[in-house]
C-alpha cells in the first residue's frame, strides 16, 4: 500500500453550503499548493439547492420558495445542473492532482473513473447502477447520482457527486423554476419516474454510515491506497475562511451568472455535454456583447477565451466559427461541439431579431 490518504469525515452533523462548499474547495488548493495527497471528504448538507457554476440562478430556482422553506441556496465552483441536499443525499468532494496516472489530465478520464469507484460502491450495497454521460449514475433509467468536476487550481481538480439515499421530490417541485403547463401531479409523477434512491432500490432503510464507508471502500479498491481520518490543518482551515468570505457569503459569487441587462436575444440548446444557453446584445449586425451559460463543464478561464473572442464578430455562423477556430480544443467545453454553439448564437440572433 502507498502511503494514506486522507479522509475527512463529516456525516456525523449537517453543515452549511458555505461551509461545506469551501471545504470542497480548499481541497484542490491543498493538493496542488501543499503537496497533500489526494483527499475525500464526504458530508452531508442542511436543507440546501446548489446550482452549477455556469447556471442562471435565478432562471433556475424560486428564491422566494426557498426563503419561505429555510432552504439555502448557493452556487458550487464545479459545472452541471440544480442539486437538492439534505440529510439524506451523500455529499462527496475529492481533490486530487491532475498529474496522477489515472487521471490522464482529461474531464473524460475523471468521470470514467470516479463513476466506476461509485459504480463498484452502489454494488456493493446492493444496487446495480451504470454510467449515463455526460454525468449521471442510473438504475434502470432512473437517475441515483450527480457527478462534476472542476480543474481551476494549479495541478488539482475537484470531484463532485451527490447520491441519493432518500429524496424529496415536493421540495424539489417547490422551490425549483419547472414550466408553468406542468401541474404539480405531472410534476411529481414525472420527476418520480425520472429519479430514484438507493432506500427505494433496496426495499429497506439504509444508514449513512453504511453508505459512506462503502463509497471510501470503493477508492480505496480503486486506488489500491487506504484512507486515515484526518483533519483540516491550520493552512487548510485559512484558506477555508478565505473561500467562505470570497465566494459562499458573497452575493457577487451567488448571482455571478445573470441576464445581461439589455438583452438582444437569447437561444437554448441541449447538446451531449448539457444545456447552452446563449444570450447576445448586437450593434447592427456585430456582436456586442455574448454571455454563455447552461449545466456543461468548462473552466472559467476557457468561458472567458471564448467570450472574448467572440466580441465585436459579425453574428454570422461562418465568422463565428472562424473566431471559434482560433480558441477551440476538444475539451473545452466538454462534450459540445464548435457547430452546436456557433448554431446557437445563429439562433440567439434570429430569437432577438424576431422579438424586437
Amino acid at each position: 500500500m502507498n502511503k494514506p490518504w486522507r479522509l475527512l469525515k463529516g456525516w456525523d452533523h449537517l453543515v452549511s453550503t458555505a461551509d461545506g462548499l469551501a471545504v470542497d474547495d480548499c481541497l484542490a488548493h491543498t493538493v496542488s499548493e501543499q503537496g497533500s495527497a489526494p483527499i475525500l471528504h464526504l458530508y452531508r448538507f442542511k436543507p440546501s439547492v446548489i446550482v452549477g457554476k455556469y447556471q442562471d440562478i435565478e432562471a433556475a430556482l424560486n428564491l422566494d420558495r426557498c426563503r419561505a422553506r429555510g432552504v439555502e441556496y448557493n452556487r458550487r465552483s464545479t459545472g452541471g445542473g440544480t442539486v437538492i441536499m439534505g440529510e439524506r443525499v451523500v455529499a462527496l468532494g475529492f481533490g486530487i492532482s491532475l498529474d496522477h496516472p489515472r487521471m490522464n489530465r482529461s474531464i473524460n478520464a475523471i468521470f470514467r473513473v470516479m463513476s466506476s469507484i461509485l459504480i463498484r460502491a452502489l454494488k456493493n450495497l446492493g444496487v446495480e447502477a451504470v454510467f449515463r454521460p455526460k454525468n449521471d449514475l442510473e438504475v434502470e433509467g432512473k437517475k441515483i447520482a450527480g457527478l462534476s468536476a472542476s480543474s481551476e487550481v494549479g495541478s488539482g481538480i475537484l470531484f463532485h457527486c451527490s447520491m441519493l439515499v432518500d429524496f424529496d421530490i415536493p421540495l424539489m417541485l417547490d422551490i425549483m423554476n419547472v414550466p408553468a403547463e406542468k401541474n404539480y401531479e405531472k410534476g411529481y409523477n414525472c420527476f418520480s419516474q425520472r429519479l430514484t434512491t438507493i432506500e427505494r432500490e433496496l426495499g429497506r432503510p439504509v444508514s449513512m454510515d453504511e453508505v459512506m464507508e462503502a463509497i471510501w471502500r470503493s477508492y480505496e479498491e480503486e486506488f489500491q491506497v487506504e484512507f486515515a481520518p484526518d483533519e483540516l490543518s491550520p493552512w487548510e482551515k485559512v484558506k477555508v475562511g478565505e473561500l467562505k468570505v470570497s465566494r459562499y457569503e458573497d452575493p457577487r459569487w451567488i448571482f455571478s451568472q445573470r441576464h445581461p441587462r439589455n438583452r438582444m436575444g437569447e437561444a437554448l440548446r441541449k447538446t451531449r455535454g448539457g444545456l447552452l444557453q446563449v444570450y447576445l446584445s448586437l450593434s447592427g449586425s456585430i456582436i456586442e456583447q455574448v454571455i454563455i451559460t447552461g449545466d456543461f463543464f468548462s473552466s472559467s478561464a476557457d468561458i472567458n477565451r471564448i467570450e472574448s473572442v467572440l466580441k465585436w464578430t459579425p453574428a454570422v455562423k461562418q465568422h463565428i466559427l472562424d473566431n471559434l477556430g482560433s480558441v477551440w480544443t476538444e475539451e473545452i467545453i466538454y462534450g459540445v461541439e464548435m457547430e452546436e454553439l456557433a448554431e446557437t448564437i445563429v439562433q440567439a440572433r434570429i430569437n432577438g431579431f424576431a422579438a424586437a
